[in-house]
């Protein structure tokens, strides 16, 4: 790692990388000049600029870590339809993403994800397996759970007759639309099974709490404390 940041950091450099399907994905690179880099994911109907992923970004960085955040396709700045489901699709956007650095002077040492994004760098793991650090913060463990509480009692009768269901938030105003096809993708996507697939040699910290946005210096400091240990213990092991 490089040495800690002393006061204040500098601004993140905007990247956009393509992903298999053509959709330029944008994210900040956070630049310290350590070879080891963190990326971090967002959740569900959010972006690379939410407070989570912005405050862990700054406590990395302000430790002497690279991080790269990125929006999702169809999410944030980057190009893409907005999609209910697509867990396994955007996983693929993750991989795009750490090819990407693969061909710089990073190594990507952990992979994190909030909420949807903790589930998908689980996914990650069961599948590629290629980085050994996976930080969960959040992620849903029943992806059929919580559906009828957003989407309504009725809703697998109404997606059925018209395909699609238009979501409104709190204030009534349209949220985002779900369609069948993204609805049955969440619904299909089994959380359990992918990750009695991931390599036990893979380190992976799960982080839930009721109260997590008033306690995220607590948050931050157990993340810190795990990718630091598993950061030294990869260059002790390469040694």
């Amino acid at each position: 790692m490089a040495p800690a940041a002393q006061n204040s950091v500098n601004q993140p450099e905007k990247i956009i990388i393509t992903n298999r399907h053509g959709e330029k994905l944008v994210g900040l690179l956070h630049e310290t000049g350590s070879r080891e880099l963190v990326i971090l994911c967002h959740g569900a109907r959010s972006h690379k600029g939410d407070n989570i992923m912005t405050k862990l970004a700054l406590a990395l960085e302000n430790e002497g870590i690279s991080v790269f955040r990125f929006d999702f396709a169809g999410n944030g700045e980057s190009e893409g339809t907005f999609q209910f489901g697509h867990y396994w699709r955007e996983v693929d956007d993750l991989h795009d993403v750490i090819q990407h650095f693969s061909g710089t002077n990073h190594t990507v040492s952990a992979i994190l994800g909030h909420s949807k994004g903790g589930d998908e760098v689980l996914l990650y793991a069961s599948k590629y397996g290629d980085v050994r650090t996976v930080v969960n913060v959040s992620g849903r463990y029943d992806l059929n759970g919580g559906l009828e509480l957003r989407l309504g009692k009725n809703f697998m009768e109404v997606i059925k007759k018209q395909g699609y269901m238009d979501i409104k938030d709190k204030t009534g105003s349209f949220d985002c639309r779900v369609t069948e096809e993204s609805l049955l993708d969440r619904m299909s996507t089994n959380m359990h099974e992918s990750c009695l697939k991931i390599d036990k040699d893979c380190r992976v910290l799960t982080v839930h709490g009721l109260m997590m946005t008033a306690h995220q210096a607590e948050l931050a400091s157990t993340i810190l404390d795990f990718i630091k240990a598993a950061i030294e213990q990869d260059k002790t092991s390469s040694n």
